[in-house]
């Protein structure tokens, strides 16, 4: 390639940004769901690389669900209570989840993230077939701190360590643990989300950092800009849908975007043996031919894997590899151990 930038085609960037509305409207009708929107849109759509999209995931749905926080919360359906006691918890979690991420490859994280999206959806169907509609007969106040904190502990280490906002862990937790009505469980779940979010975006800055590599911060602008549009039309929304239906929505949409991520996972992860193979052979190449070929130390990258669009053309290794950095002009490259 050259070390001029190619524009990038209409199609996906429109594909993007109608994501990016949808993302949206998940969180403020769901209270959730942002982050299972974002991590393929980056990484499907727009090409960035996966820890990446992960971490650019954090930093727009924490945002986003801040601002979708807002409406709710004038309307006094936030457990102010709940979000505290779950969501100081789950920050410290969060961090310690990402923290751990840094020693894994990406494709890991995915399946992790979509096996928990199965198991959230499962438990969320048999919940809405349970008088979901019905109030909870356990007085908020009468609840355990420590056991509210546990489940913050708990799921903001699941969060960071996915990379995700968490309110598909977050919202079936204060329904089915929490004893919180859906409606209220998807206001509180938004607070959670911003804080859980913000710690985990900072700690997976440091992550990239060490990977010599960086979000773009044009596409967080942009997915923030468009997906708070969402978010308020999600909660127009959210006031007209019965609670029942809500949660059997919820658990399907959590089962497709599961389907999905698993599928091209898989799919990615068989193509792999082949360059196994590869490198093998370049490593038993005679000595005059070794040099012409890469080492076995050096990874083959998808489009995915360049560094997002506007940011120094970076590329980051999974630990144990070695970094490499390319400067824009495409010049010498120098490698740190």
């Amino acid at each position: 390639r050259d070390g001029h930038a190619k524009r990038e085609e209409p199609g996906p960037m429109i594909f993007a940004l109608i994501g990016a509305l949808t993302i949206g409207l998940s969180l403020g009708i769901f209270g959730s769901g942002g982050s299972i929107l974002t991590v393929p849109v980056l990484i499907y759509l727009l090409h960035h690389q996966d820890k990446v999209a992960i971490a650019e995931s954090l930093g727009i749905v924490g945002a986003i669900a801040l601002i979708s926080a807002i409406p709710y919360a004038r309307a006094k359906l936030t457990d102010w209570r709940t979000a505290i006691l779950f969501g100081l918890p789950g920050m410290a979690g969060t961090y310690l989840g990402a923290w751990f991420a840094a020693f894994v490859a990406g494709y890991v994280q995915l399946f992790v993230f979509a096996g928990v999206m199965v198991f959230a959806a499962a438990r969320m169907w048999k919940r809405s077939g349970a008088g979901a509609t019905t109030t909870p007969a356990t007085d908020p106040k009468q609840r355990a701190a420590m056991r509210i904190a546990a489940q913050g502990l708990c799921v903001g280490v699941l969060t960071g360590f996915v990379g995700v906002g968490g309110g598909f862990l977050i919202v079936p937790a204060l329904v089915l643990l929490g004893g919180l009505s859906m409606r209220r469980a998807v206001a509180t779940s938004l607070v959670i989300i911003a804080l859980n979010s913000s710690s985990g975006f900072w700690k997976y800055l440091h992550v990239l950092d060490s990977l010599n590599t960086t979000v773009d911060w044009r596409t967080i602008g942009l997915f923030i800009v468009i997906g708070g549009v969402g978010s308020f039309v999600g909660k127009a929304m959210n006031d007209r849908i019965n609670q029942a239906a809500l949660q059997r929505g919820f658990a399907i949409f959590l089962v497709v975007m599961a389907g999905f991520i698993l599928t091209k996972e898989s799919v990615k992860l068989l193509s792999r043996p082949a360059d196994a193979v590869a490198n093998v052979s370049r490593e038993q190449a005679p000595d005059g031919l070794a040099h012409a070929a890469p080492s076995t130390m050096e990874r083959r990258f998808s489009p995915r894997d360049r560094a997002p669009t506007g940011a120094t053309r970076r590329r980051g290794y999974d630990l144990g590899w070695r970094h490499e950095s390319r400067r824009p002009d495409n010049g010498p490259t120098t490698r740190t151990e």
